[in-house]
C-alpha cells in the first residue's frame, strides 16, 4: 500500500511536469515575435521589441525539451514494463502519431494563412515555407518533437526487447545508470561531458531544434539520451525523492548562471558558451524535477485538469500566438505589455475551446484517450 502510494505521488508529479513543459511553448513562442535579431521562420513586430524577450526564450528553451523527453522517457518505460511492449506501441500510436499526422495537416494551412496575415501586418519577409501554400507541409513547425519521439519511441522499443534476451547485460547496466544517478556530482560531470560533445557535434551552443523530415542525426541522438535516462529514472524510481535534497539549489545556480552567462555573452567564447549551457541543462533537470517531486507529488484536480488540456493547447496555439500579435501591432505599448497580452489571449481561447469543444467531445478522447461526461 505504502509503494503504491509513493508511486502515485511519483507519477502525479512527473505528469505535472510533462504538462507544465508542454504549456511553457506558448510562453517561448510569444517571446520569438519580440525579442531582439533576425529569424526567417518568425514574423517579427518591428516596433516592439527587447531583450528581456531573448532571456525568457533563452532560459525556456535550454531545459525545456531535455526535460520533456525526459519524462517521456520515464512514461514509455511505465508503458513497457506495466502494460507490455505492444501496448505501449499501440498507446504512442494513438497519442502521439496520429495527432501529429492529423493535426500537421489540418494546422498547416492555418499557419501559412496567419504568418502572410502577421507579416503584411509588419511589413516583413519570413521564410516561403512559412508563407507559401501548398496541399502538404514541407516542415513539422511546432510538432516537430512529436515527430522525434515517434522515431526515439520506436528506437527504444526495440532496444528494450534486444536487452530482455541479454539479460546479463541489461542488469549490469541497469546497476551502472542506477550507481550514477545515485551520485549527483559524477553522474553530473559524466552526463554534461557527454551533452558538450553533442552540442559540438552539431556545431551549436544548445540543442537546436530541427523542423525539416528528415531527422537531424545529432539532433536525435542528444535527445534519445534524454528519453534513455527517463527510462532509465522510471527503473530507479527510489532516486526521484533524493532530486528534492538541492532542488532549490540546482535551480537557483542554473538561473545564475545562466543569467551571467547571458549578461557576457560577448566575452565568451562559444566553445566555453557551451561548456556551460551543457552543465546549466543538468542544473536544471535535477532542480526542476526536484520541486515538482516536492510541490506536484498530490493529486489536484486544478493540475489534472491543466495537464489534460496542455496537449490541445499546445497543439493550437501557435497561429493564435501569431494572429494576436498581429491585430495588437497597433498598440503604443512597450514589448512586454503585447507580450503578456498576446499570451493572456492565446490562453483563454485555447482553454475555452478545450473545456467547450474538446474535453467531453470525441477530440477528448482521441489526445487524452477519454472524454468526460
Amino acid at each position: 500500500m505504502i509503494h503504491t502510494t509513493l508511486k502515485a505521488q511519483r507519477l502525479h508529479a512527473m505528469d505535472a511536469l510533462r504538462a507544465i513543459m508542454m504549456l511553457l511553448g506558448v510562453i517561448l513562442h510569444t517571446t520569438e515575435i519580440y525579442s531582439l535579431g533576425d529569424d526567417p521562420y518568425w514574423p517579427k513586430d518591428p516596433t516592439s521589441s527587447h531583450r528581456s524577450m531573448n532571456f525568457i526564450f533563452g532560459i525556456i528553451h535550454i531545459f525545456r525539451m531535455p526535460i520533456f523527453f525526459m519524462i517521456a522517457g520515464f512514461f514509455g518505460a511505465l508503458l513497457y514494463f506495466e502494460k507490455g511492449p505492444q501496448a505501449m506501441l499501440k498507446n504512442r500510436v494513438s497519442r502521439i502519431l496520429f495527432p501529429f499526422i492529423v493535426f500537421l495537416l489540418l494546422i498547416h494551412p492555418i499557419i501559412i494563412s496567419v504568418w502572410r496575415y502577421t507579416s503584411t501586418i509588419f511589413d516583413v519577409k519570413v521564410a516561403s515555407v512559412m508563407s507559401t501554400y501548398s496541399f502538404l507541409p514541407s516542415i513539422t513547425y511546432h510538432l516537430w518533437f512529436l515527430y522525434y519521439l515517434v522515431i526515439i519511441t520506436l528506437f527504444a522499443l526495440f532496444i528494450a526487447i534486444f536487452l530482455k534476451k541479454l539479460p546479463k547485460f541489461a542488469n549490469r547496466l541497469a546497476l551502472t545508470i542506477d550507481w550514477l544517478m545515485n551520485r549527483r556530482l559524477v553522474f553530473t560531470t559524466v552526463f554534461s561531458v557527454l551533452t558538450f560533445l553533442m552540442l559540438v557535434w552539431m556545431w551549436d551552443t544548445w540543442i537546436t531544434t530541427s523542423l525539416s523530415f528528415i531527422p537531424n542525426v545529432p539532433v536525435l541522438v542528444a535527445y534519445s539520451m534524454f528519453y534513455a535516462l527517463g527510462w532509465a529514472l522510471f527503473k530507479s524510481m527510489n532516486v526521484l525523492y533524493s532530486y528534492m535534497k538541492y532542488d532549490w539549489l540546482f535551480t537557483i545556480l542554473a538561473v545564475v548562471i545562466f543569467s551571467l552567462r547571458f549578461f557576457f555573452r560577448p566575452y565568451v567564447s562559444d566553445v566555453l558558451y557551451g561548456a556551460i549551457n551543457a552543465i546549466i541543462i543538468w542544473f536544471f533537470v535535477f532542480g526542476i524535477i526536484g520541486l515538482f517531486i516536492r510541490y506536484a507529488s498530490r493529486y489536484s484536480y486544478k493540475m489534472r485538469y491543466i495537464s489534460d488540456a496542455s496537449y490541445w493547447v499546445y497543439l493550437v496555439h501557435l497561429p493564435l500566438v501569431t494572429l494576436f500579435a498581429g491585430l495588437i501591432a497597433q498598440l503604443a505599448v512597450p514589448a512586454f505589455i503585447k507580450f503578456l497580452i498576446v499570451i493572456m489571449l492565446t490562453s483563454g481561447v485555447c482553454f475555452a475551446s478545450y473545456h467547450y469543444l474538446v474535453r467531453r467531445t470525441f477530440i477528448g478522447k482521441f489526445l487524452n484517450g477519454k472524454k468526460y461526461k
